[in-house]
């Protein structure tokens, strides 16, 4: 969990893929167009090509579908009482997520997705 969404904290993600990418493998990762994602500043690995996905196109975003799932499920309706609070319940609720691999399949597989 990084305490903050910008340049920084992205280029530190982007060098975590990296190291999990197979040497000889390139990932291409679909990203929105947020500023702190878009910006020349950011440092992409070698093995990584970053394709921006259309502005104000949410429905191509599927990541926003993992985000809705995990608050219908596990973040919605509660009183955090402190960061630490918000910090923990959000990386249980990851956790619990990536605990089920075919949930996360399940919510990727939109209709455009599979072409039809």
């Amino acid at each position: 969990m990084l305490p903050f969404c910008n340049t920084r904290t992205m280029s530190l993600h982007l060098a975590e893929i990296s190291l999990a990418i197979e040497p000889d493998v390139h990932a291409v990762l679909l990203m929105d167009q947020a500023g702190w994602r878009m910006t020349r500043k950011l440092d992409v690995p070698e093995n990584i090509s970053i394709v921006p996905l259309p502005p104000k196109c949410p429905e191509l975003n599927l990541v926003e579908n993992v985000w809705q799932f995990m608050c219908d499920n596990w973040l919605s309706n509660r009183i955090f009482t402190s960061h630490d609070s918000i910090i923990n319940l959000c990386c249980d609720a990851w956790n619990k997520l990536v605990d089920q691999p075919w949930r996360i399949m399940t919510i990727g597989r939109s209709k455009w997705a599979r072409g039809s």
